[in-house]
């Protein structure tokens, strides 16, 4: 089985040779047919001599190149038909010629070319017949025109079945390219929604480290047990910060093998984070107003991270006396979250690194809240101080 598919596949590559073999038997069996004819028709036995096998021979060459032009060949094979049968010849199997390039031309070629061939070899075969001495009955006549109609059929629907696995073909091309297309966003996505999350750890914790540390470092020589206990909710810090890490970069795993995932955090974790914030020395106090609901985990997390982002920027900027508010309000329909200070903080950027340039805090909170069709005010408080204000509309 598989020999003869590697055959099918060679013979396809190289059709000319394949047709000119075809060729050469048609023309070995013409000859053959035509003297086997010639001896059984009465008179003396027929010899094709040069003539008659120089025609038989220009009655199959066709064959050779049927796929490249097969309408012109199918009509110039009618000629050495009627030349035979003019003189007297036998014709062989010259009428099997015509019906293979019949076949070519319905196969190959549009549907209007292969009707007019269909025609041509028709006026053809009735040429023929009316200058032949048997021209036969219309049995004859009606099986002939039987069998062409069948093979120009077989013919065109070849043609379609080539042109229906060619469209699927094509259709199964496209959607493998829109399918590596959706791939490749989902991925930029998912790279992206990593990034963020992973810049809000990060800076958060490493925020708080940096103030812990400096606090440590100031009360060393003065207050060793403050400097103590500065350093411990240092590797505290550290470790909570690993563990998100691990979990956010989790679910890059492609070998199959289950991460320990925690759960995200969201705003039920808020008394938490406000305790950590005064552990690392800014002022900072919680409000929740409103009958507490369940929240969609995507604005459960995003909420989270926006006080998590605005309470980092209040201790690195607001100043060591500064205080905190975090007002968290559940209404009908909307969540609406508000962070103030009332230190000094920046009135130029939500976040900016050391070096004063725009940090990626204020584009990923914005990206948050915009995902979820909420509205965000960042900016100076009025009375001095810095203000997060954004409102999450819920959907019952």
């Amino acid at each position: 089985m598989r020999t003869t598919g590697i055959l099918r596949s060679w013979l396809r590559a190289h059709a000319l040779f394949g047709d000119s073999v075809m060729a050469v038997v048609v023309a070995a069996f013409s000859v053959a047919t035509a003297v086997v004819v010639g001896s059984s028709a009465p008179g003396p036995p027929w010899e094709p001599g040069v003539p008659g096998g120089a025609l038989l021979v220009l009655g199959c060459a066709p064959l050779v190149l049927r796929r490249r032009w097969p309408f012109v060949l199918l009509c110039a094979s009618v000629l050495p038909d009627v030349v035979m049968v003019a003189l007297g010849y036998a014709d062989g199997l010259t009428g099997l010629v015509t019906l293979i390039l019949l076949y070519t031309v319905a196969a190959y070629r549009g549907l209007a070319l292969s009707l007019v061939a269909a025609a041509v070899g028709l006026l053809g075969y009735a040429v023929v017949a009316a200058l032949a001495s048997d021209p036969g009955g219309w049995t004859r006549h009606t099986f002939v025109f039987v069998v062409a109609s069948a093979i120009w059929v077989v013919g065109r629907s070849v043609r379609l079945r080539r042109a229906y696995l060619a469209e699927l073909v094509d259709r199964a091309e496209r959607l493998e390219r829109a399918r590596d297309a959706d791939t490749r966003a989902a991925r930029a996505e998912e790279r992206s929604r990593i990034a963020r999350e992973l810049h809000d750890v990060v800076a958060h914790h490493v925020s708080v480290m940096t103030v812990q540390a400096a606090a440590a470092r100031k009360v060393l020589d003065t207050r060793p047990e403050a400097a103590k206990d500065a350093l411990v909710a240092i590797e505290e810090m550290g470790r909570t910060a690993m563990r998100e890490m691990r979990g956010i970069v989790g679910v890059l795993r492609t070998d199959g093998e289950t991460g320990e995932l925690s759960p995200q955090p969201g705003m039920v974790d808020l008394p938490g984070l406000v305790d950590q914030m005064r552990e690392a020395g800014l002022r900072a106090q919680l409000w929740i107003e409103g009958e507490r609901r369940t929240l969609p985990p995507g604005i459960d997390l995003a909420a989270y991270r926006l006080v998590q982002e605005a309470l980092t920027n209040s201790l690195r900027h607001a100043g060591p006396a500064a205080r905190a508010w975090v007002t968290v309000r559940h209404a009908t329909g909307e969540l609406v979250v508000q962070v103030e200070d009332d230190g000094r903080g920046r009135t130029g950027e939500f976040s900016r690194g050391p070096d004063d340039r725009p940090g990626h805090g204020l584009v990923g909170i914005r990206e948050r809240v915009a995902l979820y069709g909420g509205n965000l005010r960042i900016g100076p408080r009025q009375g001095g101080g810095f203000e997060v204000r954004a409102r999450f509309p819920l959907k019952d």
